[in-house]
């Protein structure tokens, strides 16, 4: 599939050229080859995205006056833009990232439904009347906080985008969203979603850029009140400390090391079907992975044949012209990471159980075959470290709270699985486990509706949910002497 989407950046309405006419090329990661050209935002770029995002929030401006009502068609007609794009955005973001296209499928529908979701809360912010003395009125609104930066991730560019600009927009804030250099496509049909629903001119604003270039400007510009970043933990620290300078909030989703943990009374059959999706969805490039399974001993041989049977059944493929279940990695570095991570197992004296290595049978493509490691402890750097990749790891447990006590040996504190049909012992580990997010008897899993985000180096601030809400608007209390 040849590219024919935009690739220019897009600023104040107008698509544009970068100020030194540099350029970003993208790689797919099934291929190997160019994909497509972008236009590439330079420290300049970014002044230039900022002051026409102040300036779509400015007082008197038509975004700042609009009422909630018309607010909410807007966004829906953005949500009915990218649903009559699905078809080509799936296409888009197969070929930018190496997801099979029916795993960006699920990624596109995701951000309609996040999209409608919002649409239903613009009007329905609202502040509370506290109590005070008498012949007083004291009463708190909520207010957009203004220009709100998006630095969205390779893994899921689209998606994680989306969950972002969604409440951003819904509550009145002007959005500058930044995607990965590495997957830079999708991110350019918001701002021809905006176009077509008629959002006024800096409202949504669109700067691919390298994150040492484009992602620093942004989130250390002074004309900058949030940042939303999605990334890694150490990025996500710079960040951080980048804008401090600017006294911007942040809102950080970092890394993860999820735990499914795995008692005898479970169903096995649908804790393997769900573990599978946990780890190999998306080639295990994803935060929220079930990437340690904590199996009683009990079960933990049957859990692990499970797992090995599975991953070396899953059919590799990318693109369309294929019924590939799971696809590459999105670029040769990740790729070399994971093998140098699954090399270190090996010699920590981890036992491949399955895969291992780069499938004999792909002659190009950044491939990685799916691995089941066992005989893992919870010291070895592949039970501590986010591999990012499909390698999941087996550790052995006596009890319930051993289980507990391993689950929560981690530096992160994203998403944990609990499978069990016993209901007392659901509801006390999941009290007990310092995650986020806990699902009992259920792969990772979320919705617009319900708050996303982590504990310890997970990173803090919640996406999504009436939470996210609350991310992008400020408290104004005010204060009335009725003598």
């Amino acid at each position: 599939m040849e590219y024919t989407g935009p690739t220019d950046l897009y600023i104040g309405g107008e698509w544009r050229e970068a100020t030194n006419g540099d350029s970003i090329e993208t790689e797919d990661p099934a291929t190997e080859r160019t994909y497509a050209s972008v236009q590439k935002a330079e420290a300049s770029d970014i002044d230039a995205a900022v002051e026409a995002a102040q300036a779509a929030v400015a007082e008197g401006s038509e975004w700042a006056t609009m009422d909630p009502g018309t607010r909410r068609a807007k966004l829906h007609a953005m949500a009915d833009a990218i649903e009559a794009m699905k078809d080509e955005l799936s296409m888009v973001e197969s070929h930018d990232n190496g997801k099979t296209p029916f795993e960006a499928g699920l990624e596109i529908d995701m951000v309609i439904d996040t999209f409608r979701h919002y649409a239903g809360w613009t009007d329905k912010v609202r502040g509370d009347e506290i109590p005070v003395e008498n012949g007083r009125l004291n009463y708190t609104t909520r207010e957009p906080v203004g220009v709100t930066a998006h630095i969205a991730p390779w893994n899921y560019p689209f998606q994680l985008a989306g969950r972002g600009l969604a409440p951003a927009l819904a509550t009145g804030n002007s959005v500058i969203l930044k995607p990965s250099a590495m997957t830079p496509l999708s991110a350019l049909y918001y701002a021809k979603a905006a176009e077509e629903a008629g959002l006024p001119d800096g409202v949504v604003n669109v700067v691919p850029g390298k994150g040492s270039e484009a992602g620093d400007a942004l989130t250390g510009h002074e004309g900058v009140d949030h940042v939303t970043f999605t990334g890694s933990t150490g990025v996500g620290k710079t960040v951080q400390r980048t804008a401090a300078d600017a006294v911007a909030d942040v809102t950080l989703e970092l890394g993860g090391k999820g735990p499914a943990v795995v008692f005898p009374d479970a169903d096995l059959d649908a804790a393997a079907r769900g573990i599978q999706y946990g780890i190999f969805m998306n080639a295990g490039q994803m935060c929220w992975a079930n990437s340690r399974i904590v199996v009683h001993e009990d079960v933990y041989e049957e859990m692990v044949s499970r797992m090995a049977e599975i991953a070396e059944n899953i059919p590799l493929g990318g693109g369309i012209d294929d019924d590939g279940q799971m696809g590459p990695v999105v670029s040769a570095g990740q790729q070399q990471e994971i093998l140098d991570y699954i090399e270190t197992g090996k010699e920590e004296g981890a036992t491949v159980a399955a895969g291992g290595g780069v499938p004999g049978d792909k002659e190009t493509g950044h491939f990685v075959e799916p691995t089941v490691f066992a005989d893992v402890d919870n010291e070895m750097t592949i039970a501590q470290e986010e591999i990012f990749g499909p390698v999941l790891t087996a550790i052995e447990v006596s009890d319930e709270e051993a289980a507990i006590d391993v689950a929560n040996d981690s530096p992160f504190g994203l998403t944990a699985c609990v499978w069990t049909n016993d209901l007392t012992r659901a509801h006390t580990v999941t009290d007990r486990l310092d995650y986020g997010m806990v699902m009992v008897n259920e792969t990772p899993n979320t919705w617009p509706q319900t708050p996303f985000g982590g504990t310890k180096q997970s990173g803090h601030g919640r996406a999504q949910g009436e939470q996210a809400i609350e991310s992008y608007t400020e408290v104004k209390n005010v204060h009335i002497n009725l003598g």
